[in-house]
């Protein structure tokens, strides 16, 4: 039965055969991993990867899809999880968890996000994505590529981008290009970010006018006195500050506003 992909859905398969064992050499599973995979399609990864694993649970919002599913594999094996990966409740599945999948190019953002919130929990993750997202995840500061969603995940993942993947590796063949890239939370010792909520709000406002300087994105937060304590030069702009730098600011202002023993 032929499956029609659906716009809506984001839905592209992927059919390269070297490109498919590729990943699944990056994602190296093991029997008793316990895995997820996002949105399984036709089953490019899901097969692959069940050549492995005792158990795979997938994510997957079409009925058309779910329909094969049920069909397609041995059912004590694959454990359906029908509804979108965007308000699914991924703490249900256990720790620790390790996340694949060739993620909706048009909700990736908002599921990098989501994803990160389970990250306590998570082992790693291993997604294809738009080329374009991938170069804007692993940017270093002070190059075009490096933007809100570099300093939003850099803080709390080691990032490593592992594959190219052209256009026509899938059907039907996006108008971008694609690649891998692998995500591994860092452990709470590690993430330096006090209070992650302002962390979040500094960093919007400092790239809310990208081309504004810092003394006026974050006129808000900081005088001129502040960036002399920081140590950080108020002409430069949202792209020109690392992830340290956005971490120090976060964790003064989280300092200056606690009460006095």
């Amino acid at each position: 039965m032929n499956h029609e992909a659906k716009k809506r859905f984001g839905q592209n398969f992927l059919v390269d055969q070297n490109i498919i064992a590729d990943i699944v050499r990056c994602i190296r599973p093991m029997p008793d991993d316990n895995m997820v995979e996002i949105g399984p399609g036709l089953g490019a990864l899901t097969r692959p990867l069940l050549k492995t694993l005792n158990t795979l649970h997938v994510v997957e919002i079409d009925r058309d899809i779910i329909a094969r599913l049920k069909t397609d594999y041995p059912q004590d094996k694959i454990v359906i999880h029908e509804g979108d990966a965007l308000k699914f409740d991924f703490a249900t599945l256990g720790v620790p968890l390790r996340i694949a999948g060739n993620l909706p190019y048009n909700i990736s953002s908002p599921l990098l996000f989501h994803f990160a919130n389970y990250a306590e929990g998570i082992t790693d993750m291993h997604f294809m994505l738009q080329n374009e997202v991938v170069e804007r995840m692993v940017a270093a500061h002070s190059t075009a590529a490096y933007g809100r969603l570099s300093v939003m995940l850099q803080y709390r993942f080691h990032m490593e981008k592992l594959l190219d993947v052209p256009p026509q590796s899938f059907r039907p063949a996006p108008k971008v290009d694609s690649a891998i890239v692998r995500m591994v939370p860092m452990s709470a010792q590690q993430i330096a970010v006090k209070d992650e909520a302002l962390y979040a709000k500094v960093v919007a406002s400092a790239f809310g006018q990208r081309r504004k300087t810092l003394r006026n994105t974050l006129r808000d937060y900081l005088a001129e006195s502040d960036f002399a304590r920081l140590d950080i030069n108020p002409q430069l702009r949202a792209e020109n500050l690392g992830v340290a730098e956005y971490t120090r600011i976060a964790n003064f202002l989280l300092e200056r506003a606690a009460p006095s023993p």
